[in-house]
């Protein structure tokens, strides 16, 4: 009879340990509870809708050319502008309101991947939740492709900055568009006298210099230009992928397929209203997106 009781208690106890087990053993404050409360209440790495932007770059996120001939235009960026028509990411992620009050432009024309550290530095000081980055075109649009700035430069530029930013804004997310296909650029606006006007006086001359020469020579110039942009992006893909708050766009700008309606009609090369309002969405697709780019 007492060994009947002892096998009843032996199992009851068994079952109690099931019980439990199947429960978490939450009841009393286990690690697999104090997990599971902690996964509910740690915030996501990447916020989905920042309250303040910055923006640092080249002469795109200036708006160049997209309002009069040779000039920025601010108010049509893609990433901080105001224009109805553009419908910027900061307009589209704060409202028009929030837009001019919480967002800033530091991009410049003519910049390249080295300015990119004193720009970054001038954006931490607002203490943005976002700094958005466009650049890499100057680099490959040089006198020469003997002048375009060598990958490992790209590369250790592009680091630079990021450190410099991290220094002071450790959790300040970035967004990352990649390099726009120039040789895209360059078979849109070829067809056009005013544009290959305007390109003479210096407009990418790497890529957009004897805009009619479709000789060998020539071609290979545009070939070692192009592959020199899918190395950058390369780069900035790569680079992005070691901070857990950065999001490249995963090419979705060089993948764009920029026509006339989205090229300046001064230079038939830097993005019109039209471009910038493509960029916006595609900047504000990336920075919305549940899940990175791939």
């Amino acid at each position: 009879m007492r060994k009947r009781s002892h096998r009843a208690r032996a199992a009851l106890a068994v079952a109690a340990a099931a019980v439990l087990g199947l429960a978490g053993c939450d009841a009393g404050g286990s690690p697999a509870a104090e997990g599971t409360r902690a996964r509910a209440v740690r915030a996501p790495v990447w916020n989905r809708t920042p309250a303040s932007i910055a923006a640092v770059g080249d002469s795109i996120t200036r708006g160049f050319d997209a309002c009069t001939v040779l000039s920025d235009c601010p108010e049509v960026s893609w990433a901080t502008g105001s224009d109805a028509k553009v419908d910027s990411l900061a307009v589209r992620l704060l409202g028009a309101t929030g837009a001019a009050t919480h967002s800033w432009n530091y991009a410049m024309t003519g910049a390249r991947m080295a300015d990119l550290t004193r720009q970054m530095r001038e954006a931490a000081a607002r203490d943005p939740e976002l700094v958005t980055v466009l650049v890499g075109a100057n680099d490959a649009c040089r006198s020469s492709t003997r002048a375009m700035t060598p990958v490992a430069g790209f590369r250790a530029d592009f680091e630079e900055a990021l450190r410099a930013l991290r220094a002071t804004r450790p959790t300040t997310q970035v967004y990352v568009a990649s390099v726009p296909n120039l040789k895209r650029l360059w078979e849109q606006g070829r067809d056009n006298p005013l544009g290959k006007e305007v390109w003479k006086l210096g407009i990418c001359p790497s890529m957009l210099g004897d805009a009619d020469d479709l000789g060998e020579s020539a071609a290979r110039r545009r070939d070692r230009v192009q592959e020199r942009v899918v190395a950058y992006n390369k780069v900035l893909k790569e680079v992005c992928a070691q901070d857990r708050r950065c999001r490249f766009d995963g090419n979705a700008v060089y993948d764009y397929r920029f026509g006339t309606d989205q090229l300046s009609h001064w230079d038939w090369f830097h993005p019109s209203r039209d471009g910038q309002a493509r960029l916006a969405a595609i900047a504000y697709r990336t920075v919305t997106a549940p899940d990175p780019a791939p």
